[in-house]
């Protein structure tokens, strides 16, 4: 295989990578990943942190910031929402999923960036409120998270065997929606060491848990079909009778 994997190859890493695992099988929990996209250049580059070696889950790989969707994210107070489409989409092979639970999983790929990386996706607000934890941290930045910057690309459900297991939606946002960015977030003792912005060339030899490439191969396909003014479909990534399938919705 070279370059970035087509659909087919996607596939196929997720099956080899599933085939590795046999153990107990956690329940699958609401989280979301955010993708910055820079395209200021001649090529697009994307922002991508390396995880700590010492972290017990997945260490020293390059990956999206990112995590799960915690029940406080539902309460926060945006300064733009996510378009009716991109909930109706969010929602598709969602049983009794509603509106709500979709904000909260966008808003928690704003808050996993910005605890991860100090970049704050929003807009200015002189009325911030006072919130507690991260999302208070944010706020005082002087800030509102913008859900209306983001896009909606993928989502992938980690299979059974593993007692870590994530129902994930990838997200996609331009630099351009960077408000601000907090100092020295990333350092050598915090849970991403460094991070980079990458063509999607500069990825292919860098150490990546596998939804990470696979979400690469798909996200050249959003990129280029963008590129022509088309909403393409989204990839739905779950095993289904023993084997993982890629379905569009």
């Amino acid at each position: 295989m070279t370059g970035l994997p087509t659909p087919s190859e996607c596939l196929e890493l997720l099956n080899r990578e599933a085939r590795r695992h046999a153990g107990k099988s956690g329940r699958p929990v609401d989280a979301a990943t955010l993708i910055i996209l820079d395209r200021t250049g001649r090529e697009p580059r994307l922002l991508m942190g390396r995880r700590h070696k010492n972290h017990r889950f997945m260490p020293d790989v390059f990956v999206f910031p990112g995590g799960r969707s915690e029940t406080g994210d539902a309460h926060v107070p945006v300064a733009g929402m996510l378009d009716e489409a991109t909930i109706q989409r969010l929602m598709l092979a969602s049983p009794g999923a509603n509106p709500s639970r979709m904000k909260r999983l966008a808003l928690a790929a704003i808050r996993e960036t910005f605890e991860e990386t100090g970049i704050v996706i929003g807009r200015k607000a002189g009325d911030a409120p006072q919130l507690a934890g991260p999302w208070g941290e944010f706020t005082a930045t002087g800030h509102l998270p913008d859900l209306s910057a983001l896009a909606y690309v993928a989502r992938a459900i980690t299979p059974p065997r593993r007692p870590k297991r994530f129902d994930t939606r990838f997200f996609v946002v331009e630099s351009t929606a960077i408000a601000l960015q907090v100092p020295d977030i990333v350092t050598p003792d915090s849970e991403l060491t460094e991070l980079a912005w990458l063509t999607l060339d500069d990825t292919k030899d860098l150490p990546l848990p596998v939804i990470t490439r696979v979400m690469l191969g798909e996200l050249q396909g959003w990129i280029e079909a963008r590129a022509t003014g088309t909403e393409p479909a989204i990839p739905f990534y779950c095993e289904r009778r023993g084997r993982m399938e890629r379905n569009l919705i």
